[in-house]
């Protein structure tokens, strides 16, 4: 670079990249697609299976037939026997191959005969490529049912392995505000979960299977164990590694057998571990001591009717207000009621009188609906400190 103007071939490499960009935008939308992006996945892995050797070589041979085929016309047609007159016949091959050609541009039998040789060569010609794109159809649709295809989301959750919890959760984000998509990754034959989710067929500690559920692109992981055993433990340890080494920012959370493997989890950087059966027997034994608990807890994580839980975004103009004031004004405009307030990724449950919300912070609320409320987005959340939760966990994070 010399006084601030760049070399002539970085110019021009500039331009061409501009250019491309230009003349990608208006196809991006398209691209961005679920559809288009399944349909990518299929064309690139039956293309890799593809022998171009072979078309390449099928190509020169309709190209070499299509001119000599004119070159033959023209030598046996006299009034054609001109260098215009072998342009018109090359034209005339060409479209009689692709079945609108002249069928009274030659005159003679040997002429009647080369065309008729070619409207024969041009109907095997459609019915292969219509057989190709018949192929193709049908093996996209059975691969996709088998699980074999790839899911082309974004932003969505992807279900690695499959048990009875996973079914709750299937029908628990069908409803309510809950709009992500859903992906089901499993080694089974068919979708386990039915039409509800995208299935794909692989292993959940596989980097390629996991790539076509999309998990580069999605919102979240949730890691069901596929039994009881701590062999499913060890499994879902190799399935969190296998996605924080993929996209180190999925929120991962994961169902764990064994309250003492919640080490290796934390280790493995899952993000939220559920310690399901330790959490269900604390539960039963607070509901023992509190009647009405039990239904107050399912009512409030389950969607439907009544009040829910909501972890929300506070807006900047909150900094400094103390937890009255903001218990005050998400009553006032949410009928929303503050439970936690989220710090650095920590909750800090029923803070007290003194304490004042800073920016940055989110809030823990019970509510019938987000209405105006913003939802923390995943990537907006600090990373925090794993935390097993249990009955006596006392951070919500």
């Amino acid at each position: 670079m010399k006084d601030g103007v760049l070399p002539r071939g970085t110019r021009e490499r500039l331009m061409r990249a501009r250019l491309r960009r230009a003349l990608r935008r208006p196809f991006r939308s398209l691209t961005d697609l679920p559809i288009a992006r399944r349909v990518g996945f299929h064309l690139r892995r039956v293309g890799g299976d593809l022998d171009l050797h072979f078309f390449r070589n099928l190509l020169r041979a309709l190209l070499g037939f299509v001119f000599f085929a004119a070159l033959l016309v023209t030598l046996v047609e006299e009034s054609k026997r001109s260098l215009g007159g072998l342009g018109a016949s090359v034209y005339w091959a060409v479209t009689t191959v692709i079945g609108s050609g002249d069928a009274g541009y030659p005159s003679s039998p040997a002429g009647f005969l080369v065309g008729w040789l070619l409207s024969f060569f041009g109907v095997a010609i459609v019915g292969a490529l219509t057989a190709a794109c018949v192929g193709f159809v049908i093996d996209f649709l059975l691969k996709e049912g088998q699980g074999m295809g790839s899911a082309g989301f974004t932003d969505h959750i992807v279900v690695c392995g499959w048990n009875s919890t996973a079914r709750e959760l299937l029908e628990e984000l069908k409803g309510d505000e809950f709009t992500s998509r859903v992906v089901v990754i499993h080694d089974s034959d068919s979708n386990p979960a039915g039409s509800g989710a995208y299935f794909v067929k692989g292993d959940v500690t596989n980097d390629d299977d996991l790539e076509r559920a999309g998990i580069r692109d999605a919102a979240a992981a949730i890691v069901f164990p596929r039994d009881a055993s701590n062999d499913a433990d060890m499994r879902s340890i190799l399935t969190v590694l296998a996605i924080e080494s993929m996209a180190p920012g999925v929120r991962t959370v994961v169902e764990v057998n064994n309250p003492k493997h919640v080490e290796h989890f934390e280790r493995a950087k899952a993000d939220e571990i559920l310690v399901t059966s330790r959490l269900a027997s604390r539960l039963l034994a607070r509901s023992a001591l509190y009647p009405g608990l039990a239904t107050l807890v399912t009512d409030l994580v389950s969607g439907g009717d009544g009040s829910e839980l909501y972890r929300v975004a506070l807006p900047d103009d909150v900094a400094g207000s103390t937890t009255d004031e903001l218990s005050t004004r998400l009553r006032a405009e949410h009928a929303a009621t503050l439970l936690a307030v989220v710090r650095n990724g920590v909750g800090i449950t029923n803070p007290g009188s003194d304490f004042r919300v800073a920016a940055g912070d989110h809030a823990m609320v019970i509510a019938e609906s987000l209405g105006t409320m913003s939802p923390t987005e995943p990537s907006a959340t600090a990373e925090p400190t794993p935390t097993p939760v249990t009955a006596n966990a006392t951070g919500l994070a």
